[in-house]
């Protein structure tokens, strides 16, 4: 889908930042570095969620790249497509079916007018906590085993930015400058 070929990432030759962006031009990059010997781990991360994935570099580089899916619209299904609409179950209680049933509109409209109230109210909360959690993702699958790793965590959870950045100074450029985006929001 195109989102998933769009998805903004970053990967790592050991602890060098190799090359970020789309998913499609980091993996071309990594192909063509793997291709010509490189003998450190590779590494991708998303911008967005700091988690780590992998993908099948095996192949030619087209093989590589048409296993990333097609270039498509949004996915066919019941809901309203065009729009983002997707078809999910939610289990509730007789009396929440029952207050949403009396709602105008039905329980769709008024599930999805509670989600955006909810987000509207959270929206620092939400963009600390997922700042937060995606520079724990990146923190523990790269710097676990370099030195203040766990007072930067500590830091970072305590939402102490300047702790953070000296508990990270001696860590390799790249490793440390990219948690530091990662954390940003947290912050």
């Amino acid at each position: 889908m195109d989102a998933e070929r769009n998805r903004s990432c970053t990967a790592f030759e050991g602890t060098k930042r190799l090359v970020g962006g789309s998913v499609v031009d980091v993996a071309a990059a990594v192909k063509r570095r793997l291709d010509s010997g490189a003998s450190d781990p590779m590494l991708l991360f998303d911008d967005v969620t700091g988690e780590q994935f992998e993908l099948d570099f095996q192949g030619t580089p087209e093989e590589v790249l048409g296993r990333l899916g097609p270039a498509a619209d949004a996915p066919k299904g019941p809901g309203r497509p065009k729009l983002g609409v997707v078809a999910r179950e939610v289990t509730l209680l007789p009396r929440h079916w029952e207050w949403l049933g009396e709602q105008p509109g039905g329980a769709s409209v008024a599930l999805r007018k509670l989600v955006d109230e909810a987000r509207k109210a959270h929206v620092d909360k939400d963009r600390v906590r997922k700042g937060r959690d995606a520079a724990y993702r990146f923190l523990v699958a790269m710097g676990g085993n370099l030195a203040g790793f766990e007072e930067a965590n500590r830091a970072l959870f305590a939402g102490d930015p300047e702790k953070f950045a000296a508990e990270t100074e001696a860590w390799p450029v790249d490793v440390r400058d990219y948690a530091r985006t990662l954390a940003r929001a947290a912050f």
